[in-house]
Parts: C-alpha cells; structure tokens; sequence
C-alpha cells in the first residue's frame, strides 16, 4: 500500500481514538470503563447527560468545523496560487462575525445566532464576488477585495464592540475568539462539508493541473475561469459554515492543507480528505485542551489553536 494511503487510513483510525478522548476528558474525567459503561447504555445518568448532551456534541462540532476549515484552506490555496492562502482572507468571516455579534448584542428570538451570522456571511459572499467580476475576473483582483472587505468588517466589528454594553460584551469577544459550546444544530454543517468534500473530489483532477500552470491547464481542457468561480463560492460557503458553527478559529485552514502535503503528497483525490480529516483532529485535540487545561474555566480556542498553530507553520516553513 502507498505511504499517503496509508497515511489516509491512519487518519481515519485516529479520529473515533480522538473522538473517545475528548468525551473522556474535562473537568470531570472518565476512565475507560466508566465511559464504555455510559456508551453502552449502563452509565449513570448525570455521566450519560454529561457525555450526550455536552461533550458529543461539542466534540463532533469540533470535527465538522476543523473539516470546513481544512477544505476551505486546501480550496483556497489553490484559487489563489498562494501557500499562504486561508479561509479568513476572502473576508467571508467578517461579515458572519458582524452579523452574529448583532444577533448577540440585540439579544432578540427574531435574530437567532446561526441564521444571522449566515446572512452575514452571504452579504460578504455577495459584495467580494460582484466587486470582483465587474471589471473581469482575476486573481489579483479577487484578492484585493477580500482582503479590502475584510478591513471594513473588522472596523465594523470595533464599532460593535465598543458600543456594547458591558454585560453582554464577553459572551461576544468570547464568540469571536473561537466557540463551541454553542454548536447544537451539526446536520447542516455536516451535510455541507460532505457535499463541499465531494465537490472537491470530482475537481481534483482538474486542481492537480492547475497547480501546474493556468495555461497548461487551459491547454489540457480546464476551463479555468469557471473554475475559479467554483472554488470561489465552495471555499466561502465552506468557511461560513464554520464561522457560524463556532466563530473564529485562526490557522487550522491554513496548517492542516500544508501538514498532509509534508507526508503525503500534493495529490488533491487523497489531499482533501487527508486534510479534512488533520483538520478535524487538530480543532478536536485543541477543544480538549481548551476544556481540561485549567478546568472548570474554559480557554479561548481561537487563541489555543493560534498557539499550536504558530510552531507547526514554522516548523512546516523550516521543512520546506
């Protein structure tokens, strides 16, 4: 068997040993048996509401959303030629931020958290990809405005929070800073990052050429302009989808892409996956850090992963 299948397999293996440590640890640690017990059915109560109602569903959010970020940074660093592309740059976060820190500072049922921050999200969508294709689509030009659109929403953001009252305003920085425990709703993120993933699969091979060039791509057939739009609007509604999911969480779509390619290849029919599933297990392994470090407090996990992403992109940049 190839190195980078087994490395595929080796990754599928390690997320349900992921998935079984993260419902074991926080503040109140299970052992192993205590665990099987409640999984099983045969636990006690509070341990079968503690592990069903809190840390599955936080565990499986951190999976998802490490998967949406993952595939959006492998889509993006190839939309954009640009090892250091991320799922942030396009400024689709942004506007999902500032439409969440709405729902959060109105606090009104007509405003619930997911719905807004989508919305919010979907206007950025709109002003990046109309901005960009009114005077002929390019690269440079899609680059220009994401990063331009992301400045307006970040000032918008600071006008938020300054005008916020006290009471309200730590349950909002906590948000932007990367937040799990309000992920409930995972069906339409997950059913998202399926179909972003099989989307991804059956363009592979045309990624595969265009990494070697627009024109010998255009050459072989791949109608590149189309599919730029295409990895254009998969990798925003990929990134919006987590920025709903969870807030900001910084430096998983940027690392987890670059980590499978270090030991398996630069192929995108196994890269996708490959860091999809790195994704997944590295938001994972930081949301249990975040919850067991200096438990009952929670750390913030946009900051956490900030801390492992940093060494590992500067290791990666001193391999390479």
């Amino acid at each position: 068997m190839p190195n980078n299948l087994r490395l595929l397999l080796g990754l599928l293996l390690a997320t349900p040993l992921g998935l079984l440590a993260a419902l074991a640890s926080g503040s109140a640690a299970l052992a192993p048996t205590e665990l099987w017990q409640v999984l099983t059915g045969a636990g006690e109560p509070l341990q079968q509401s503690l592990i069903f109602d809190l840390r599955l569903p936080r565990a499986l959010a951190a999976l998802i959303c490490g998967g949406l970020l993952a595939l959006a940074g492998a889509l993006i660093q190839v939309l954009l030629r640009n090892p250091l592309g991320d799922p942030y740059v396009l400024g689709i976060s942004g506007g999902a931020s500032v439409g969440a820190l709405a729902a959060l500072l109105l606090n009104s049922p007509l405003l619930p958290l997911t719905p807004t921050a989508a919305l919010g999200a979907f206007v950025s969508l709109l002003l990046v990809f109309g901005l960009t294709g009114a005077r002929g689509w390019s690269i440079q030009r899609l680059l220009l405005t994401g990063v331009v659109i992301a400045a307006g929403w970040g000032a918008l953001i600071s006008l938020v929070l300054s005008l916020s009252p006290s009471e309200r305003l730590p349950g909002m920085l906590f948000w932007l800073m990367g937040d799990l425990s309000r992920s409930q709703d995972l069906l339409g993120p997950g059913l998202i990052l399926l179909g972003g993933l099989l989307i991804g699969l059956l363009l592979a091979p045309q990624l595969n050429l265009l990494l070697q060039g627009e024109l010998q791509a255009a050459t072989l057939g791949v109608e590149v302009r189309r599919l730029r739009i295409i990895l254009f609007l998969l990798s925003s509604v990929l990134t919006a989808s987590a920025v709903t999911l969870a807030g900001s969480i910084g430096f998983i779509g940027l690392v987890a892409p670059h980590l499978f390619r270090l030991i398996g290849g630069s192929d995108h029919r196994l890269l996708l996956p490959g860091a999809l599933l790195i994704g997944g297990l590295l938001l994972l392994f930081a949301d249990t850090l975040a919850r067991s470090l200096i438990a009952p407090q929670q750390l913030p996990l946009g900051a956490l992963t900030a801390l492992i992403g940093v060494p590992l992109f500067l290791y990666l940049l001193n391999r390479r």
